[in-house]
This record gives structure tokens, sequence and C-alpha cells, in this order.
């Protein structure tokens, strides 16, 4: 099955308007690493993940996607409205009291597409992995996939993961890694140097693939190679490298727009390099 990657570039350009729209209307949230991954979101919901909108807790015979750095949660909720978990209409609750669009998702809201709360970063791999081993014991022959932030590598829990996953032969499982080389406090080489990543996760017994999270053919070639592994004794580790803030070019590369909200005459300039493509909510 090839993807029609200028559908999906149209797609993703409505999602970062919709990003850059929810974090101004309320002054809070987190764009950059949204904008960065707005691609992967849509490659992943809109061509590669076997989901169902219709959407059951369980996820019995259907693939689960579980978002470890819950602070990106406006391209979640923008992709999952989009894709028809929701009505994009209630995009513009983000943030805002009694909504069920919080800064980081949560389950007790029960909105469709979330499986697990996440936010407190580290605990996103731990989660997968469980899920793929259920879904082995349960004979279930669907694949799990979940999204880490680079800067939470930092975190213990994650190697502790690292090391479970091969020992396990977890093959049914496909992490990625968003290598956008920032963090809150600055660039991640500074704060606490992840290494080579690659050689690491290799050494830990991974299959390990690498592509630009920012380059939509690329990107979707490599989540259909990471597919075509998928049970063969390992667990699936893509290293994606994005920039922070892709899409808007004051937001470009710069950790600063980690968790800052545009001011009006901002949201107007990053909104006339985003076509709108779906309809505004």
């Amino acid at each position: 099955m090839s993807a029609d990657i200028a559908k999906l570039e149209s797609i993703a350009k409505q999602v970062r308007r919709d990003i850059v729209r929810m974090v101004h209307s309320c002054q809070s949230g987190h764009p950059g690493g949204s904008l960065g991954c707005a691609d992967f979101f849509v490659a992943l919901y809109f061509h590669q993940l076997n989901h169902r909108p219709s959407f059951s807790l369980d996820g019995i015979g259907e693939d689960l996607f579980f978002l470890s750095n819950g602070h990106i949660s406006p391209v979640f909720y923008s992709t999952l409205a989009r894709s028809g978990y929701f009505d994009a209409s209630e995009l513009a609750t983000f943030r805002k009291i009694e909504s069920r669009l919080q800064g980081h998702p949560t389950t007790h809201e029960h909105l469709p597409g979330i499986r697990v709360a996440s936010g407190s970063l580290g605990q996103g791999l731990s989660v997968a992995i469980g899920a793929a081993r259920a879904k082995k014991l349960n004979g279930d022959d669907k694949l799990v996939y979940v999204l880490m932030g680079d800067g939470e590598l930092q975190e213990g829990q994650v190697w502790e993961a690292a090391m479970y996953a091969p020992h396990n032969k977890v093959d049914n499982l496909i992490a990625t890694i968003d290598r956008n080389g920032q963090q809150i406090d600055g660039a991640t080489d500074q704060v606490l140097s992840l290494g080579n990543l690659k050689a690491k996760w290799e050494a830990f017994g991974w299959d390990v693939l690498e592509t630009n999270g920012n380059n939509m053919q690329m990107l979707s070639d490599t989540l259909a190679e990471a597919k075509s592994r998928t049970g063969n004794g390992k667990p699936i580790m893509i290293l994606m490298k994005t920039e922070m803030g892709n899409g808007v070019d004051f937001m470009m590369g710069s950790h600063k727009w980690h968790g800052v909200a545009p001011n009006d005459e901002q949201l107007a300039a990053a909104l006339s390099q985003l076509e709108e493509t779906l309809g505004d909510y």
C-alpha cells in the first residue's frame, strides 16, 4: 500500500494550523515539539496505523499508539480530531476549564483515542511494552507504537525498558524517538548529552532505523520498513530527526518555543505560512 504523499502533506499543514491556533487561544501549551512531529502523526494515523476511530479502550484487533512525551498534546488532539475520533470543533476547548483536551492527555475525561495518561516523562515505553506483550498473550497479531522525546531519554526507566523488550523478544513493538535535539532548558547535548543513540539501542538488542521526520516520503517509507521488520525477534526503534517548530520559520530550531504560546501578531505570522487545507475549526 503506497502512501499518497501530497495528501498527507496537505493534512499536515492543517494540523500545524490547528496547533498554533490551539496554543494561542489559551496562551498555554507546547507548540515547538508539536509542530516538529506533525508529519509523523499524520503519516501514522492517516496511512500506517490499523486503527478504528469508533474507539474501544481494550484495542483488541487494532494497532495501538501511546504518546509518552504527553506535553505535545496539541498535535495528538488535532490528529485524532482530523482522523475522526471527535469533532474538530472541540479543539477550541484546548486547556480550558472542564475540557476533555487538557495540557497533558488523561483518561478520566474519556477522550476517544487516549489510552493512557502521559506527560510524566520516561513511562511510555514501559506502557507500550506491556501492551505489546498483552497482545502476544491474547493471540492478537496487531502492533503497538510509541513516541518518545529525546530529552526524555535522560530518565532511567527508559533504559530499564530498553533492556526488557529485547530480552523478552517483544517484536510487535515499533518505538520512535523524536530527535529534535532540544528540551525545555536548552539543547540536549548541553543539558545531558545522549551520545550515539543508534549504537546504544543496537547494543541493547533493538533493530534500529533512522529517518527524517519532516520529510513525508522518507518518513512514510521508514514506517513501512519498520512494520516489515516486526515478528523477527527484536523490537524496532526509529530514530527520527525533526526540527522543533517545523513549518513556522521563527519557531524553528530553538528550545525557546518548547512551551511558549504565540501572541496575536505571532499567530498571524504563523498562519500566513500554513495553508488551510481541511477547514479551520
